[in-house]
């Protein structure tokens, strides 16, 4: 006899739906051939093709890239090293110091971009795309510190101490022994870091100068206008991109686990 499908069941499909249906409509209207947004008119790659043309998105999609992976790598040394520090040494105030290093993920972004634009006034710095790099790499950093930080919560602390009673230095027991233990965790924030950084308009928004525009601001900018299928087929391979580095950041994790 076959069991009655559970209630939980319609409830993880209706949950799914709900998440990923407008999803399904925006890549579904990238393929309309007509120029309307609610209107279908036949399937058609036109407007993957018109994107490719767009040199004014290629330029913004660079200065994203550059900004994300700029900050990426500055967080993810300085990330690791504020984790490490935390965890593994007792000095004064540590706990104050590992709340404050974890306020960029809970403060919300309009509260971090007005205090860093305020910031950069009061030092008379100019903004431009080095300053939405500075501003990146707070909240880059705070990610990355916390995935490494858990990370380094299972890790054996008796490894490194039978380093040192070999002769090993605090520096290349950290090199030779505990690092290769924290590079999926750092990887992995790395990849998390990565995404929010390309994702991120408000604290761009505040912080950007003139030509210094990152992708999800170029975006806002011309959909204000209205929505165009090209944005529409742009959006889909954004939704592309994090989906995949969504499932490396997976695979590294699950790799880690076996």
């Amino acid at each position: 006899m076959a069991k009655p499908v559970r209630w939980q069941l319609w409830y993880t499909l209706l949950a799914f739906l709900y998440m990923y249906l407008p999803i399904t409509v925006l890549a579904v209207f990238s393929f309309n051939a007509s120029s309307s947004s609610s209107r279908w008119e036949g399937f058609s790659f036109q407007w993957y093709a018109k994107l490719w043309q767009s040199d004014a998105l290629f330029v913004a999609l660079r200065n994203s890239l550059t900004v994300a992976v700029t900050a990426v790598a500055v967080a993810a040394v300085l990330g690791t090293l504020i984790a490490v520090g935390l965890a593994r040494y007792q000095f004064p105030g540590r706990s104050l110091y590992r709340g404050v290093t974890y306020l960029p993920v809970i403060i919300p972004d309009i509260a971090i971009a007005v205090a860093t634009l305020v910031f950069f006034g009061a030092i008379a710095l100019p903004l431009s795309l080095g300053t939405i790099v500075l501003a990146h790499i707070v909240f880059c950093l705070a990610y990355i510190s916390v995935v490494v930080s858990s990370r380094l919560a299972g890790l054996d602390p008796r490894l490194e101490e039978a380093a040192l009673d070999l002769g090993a230095t605090p520096v290349v027991a950290f090199i030779q022994v505990l690092l290769p233990q924290l590079i999926p965790g750092i990887l992995s924030g790395c990849l998390l870091a990565f995404v929010l950084s390309m994702d991120d308009f408000v604290i761009a928004y505040f912080t950007s100068g003139v030509g210094a525009t990152t992708l999800p601001v170029a975006i806002f900018s011309r959909i204000r206008t209205g929505v165009t299928p090209e944005l529409n087929a742009l959006s889909v391979l954004l939704i592309g991109l994090s989906g995949t580095i969504a499932l490396v950041a997976e695979f590294i994790r699950s790799r880690d686990r076996a």
